[in-house]
């Protein structure tokens, strides 16, 4: 951890005596292999006092020796390093193995075009004209009907409010992928 990570380390335990601090290796990470390290810090008062500020049992087998590196960063004087374990589902090891992929650029193009994504967004903008019709007459309803009446006449029916509520947030998610692809490449390329 840099002098940096330590400061910004203490304020977190400062508001949570149980934060931990996770660093990723950027370098090695890049190479398809996620490396992280945790680390908690070193109470200065309790090394003073010669009291031990890691849990004993909980490192029983699973300490590493420091590297002359680390050492000389602070590693034991200034904090100390917690075992890490994580597994991956299938889902982040198929996420993590598109990012070797030979076109991995390819999730930032513009994709087919303005035009096809102006079709696209009046196309969901019109159901969401008509799903916001149908949930105002739901309302208009419950102010008539009773609660049996309402759930047995809404049954195998479309709920407006979820499916507009859906709709609204694929319409903003691809919007906003649409704007920051547009972003990165007026940008970058």
């Amino acid at each position: 951890m840099s002098g940096v990570d330590i400061n910004t380390q203490q304020s977190f335990e400062a508001l949570n005596p149980r934060a931990v601090a996770v660093v990723v290796d950027p370098v090695q990470s890049v190479k398809g292999k996620v490396v992280l390290d945790a680390f908690r810090l070193i109470n200065p008062q309790m090394a003073m006092m010669g009291k031990e500020p890691r849990q004993h049992t909980g490192n029983i087998g699973f300490m590493q020796k420091p590297s002359i590196h680390a050492i000389v960063n602070g590693l034991n004087r200034h904090y100390y390093q917690v075992c890490v374990a994580y597994k991956k589902n299938d889902m982040e090891m198929r996420m993590l193995s598109n990012l070797h992929q030979k076109h991995w650029s390819k999730g930032l193009s513009t994709g087919k075009g303005f035009a096809s994504h102006r079709t696209k967004n009046a196309k969901v903008i019109e159901r969401m004209a008509s799903l916001t019709e149908n949930y105002a007459s739901n309302c208009k309803e419950e102010e008539t009907k009773t609660i049996e009446e309402l759930a047995n006449g809404r049954v195998g029916k479309v709920d407006p409010k979820k499916h507009l509520g859906q709709s609204v947030r694929e319409l903003m998610s691809d919007n906003i992928d649409k704007c920051l692809v547009t972003m990165l490449n007026t940008v970058v390329f």
